[in-house]
């Protein structure tokens, strides 16, 4: 038995992602005329790595596929993935722990 189950068997809609983000490298590749050895060779991995990745393989490190993005110059919304500033929930829930007055201080001591 793995020790991740998220490898073997990741949430649906993690997985349906994966498989989305493998096909659109794929025809990212293909569009540019690169065999999957032109693109090993470029990011310094085996073959077998990039056809996982084109397959949405759960297992494939998340470095492949940031390196397949940089290859065929798609990183830019790669690395606004996660961006606290986009995260409306989150951003919510911050607002709703901010106090909502201010208390007086107590003031400087100046005893040292």
């Amino acid at each position: 038995m793995p020790r991740n189950i998220l490898l073997v068997s990741p949430p649906f809609p993690v997985e349906a992602a994966l498989k989305r983000l493998g096909a659109n490298l794929r025809t990212a590749r293909l569009r540019r005329g690169y065999t999957i050895e032109d693109v090993a060779k470029k990011i310094g991995t085996g073959h077998r790595a990039v056809m996982d990745a084109e397959h949405g393989k759960p297992s494939t490190g998340i470095v492949i596929y940031a390196a397949l993005l940089w290859t065929f110059d798609l990183l830019g919304p790669f690395e606004d993935l996660g961006n606290p500033l986009k995260d409306e929930q989150g951003l919510v829930l911050a607002s709703r722990r901010e106090p909502t007055r201010a208390r007086r201080s107590k003031g400087l001591d100046n005893d040292f």
